[in-house]
């Protein structure tokens, strides 16, 4: 298995409105984090350009979280679209249709890898359940990402996306077949105000149980220093890396 650096780890999700508040961010970090995700947000206000923006400023690799959920037949040609932009992953929704999964894997047609969202870090069981989940499935959302991780597997997918407390039983039964991809993730209990994430997870605790990729965004976007809160990330993802229990993150 080829060794990563700890901060190819590492997606920084570019949650701001626009493209002049992505451009300063994507040149700062450019350097500190392996990946920058782009999500709905960006997207619909710059469209495709602010890819080429990335990949220009930034120079890391490109994350396009757009959570495709149509009939087949749409997502099958947006993926294709998506595809077109030389990203390196787009997100569907798993959702019910096995059918709709495949038909993004065919669309990508092997340019892009295409990764499944299982349920939402923001979802809790209570939640699942006025959804009108059985009992068995929204009382631990376990259950039900793998159910879904099972449904993107089988369509082909590169990976799937998923809360951290779900990356050990995952691992356990798909091991390497599926990339495993956490967002959730916060430095530290509470950094976060008014934090809409409910199942969450710590870098280091993360890498331990699986993750092959760490998206954050407010812990590092919000902070004083964007690049010293990056790179703090980076030194604990390293620490996992190493499985060294006695070697702290250095302070930041």
């Amino acid at each position: 298995m080829i060794r990563r650096a700890a901060k190819d780890y590492l997606v920084f999700a570019l949650d701001v409105p626009s493209a002049a508040a992505a451009e300063p961010l994507v040149e700062r970090l450019a350097g500190a984090v392996g990946m920058f995700k782009i999500g709905l947000e960006l997207f619909v206000r710059e469209g495709p350009a602010v890819a080429d923006l990335v990949r220009r400023r930034g120079g890391a690799r490109i994350f396009l979280d757009l959570k495709l959920h149509d009939i087949p037949a749409t997502v099958r040609r947006a993926m294709a679209a998506a595809a077109a932009l030389e990203v390196d992953f787009v997100t569907v929704h798993c959702g019910e249709s096995p059918a709709m999964l495949e038909a993004a894997v065919e669309g990508a047609g092997g340019r892009v890898k295409v990764l499944g969202v299982t349920v939402l870090t923001s979802v809790a069981p209570a939640e699942l359940k006025a959804a009108g989940l059985r009992p068995e499935l929204a009382e631990d959302p376990g259950h039900l990402v793998l159910r879904r991780a099972a449904m993107a597997a089988d369509a082909g997918c590169a990976g799937v996306v998923c809360a951290g407390h779900e990356l050990e039983m995952l691992k356990q039964r798909f091991d390497d077949r599926l990339l495993a991809v956490v967002p959730g993730i916060r430095p530290a209990a509470g950094e976060v105000a008014g934090d809409d994430q409910r199942r969450v997870m710590t870098p280091a605790a993360a890498v331990a149980a699986g993750a092959d990729h760490l998206v954050v965004g407010r812990p590092i976007r919000d902070a004083a220093d964007p690049l010293q809160a990056a790179e703090a990330i980076v030194e604990q993802i390293s620490v996992a890396l190493s499985g060294d229990s006695n070697r702290t993150a250095k302070p930041r």
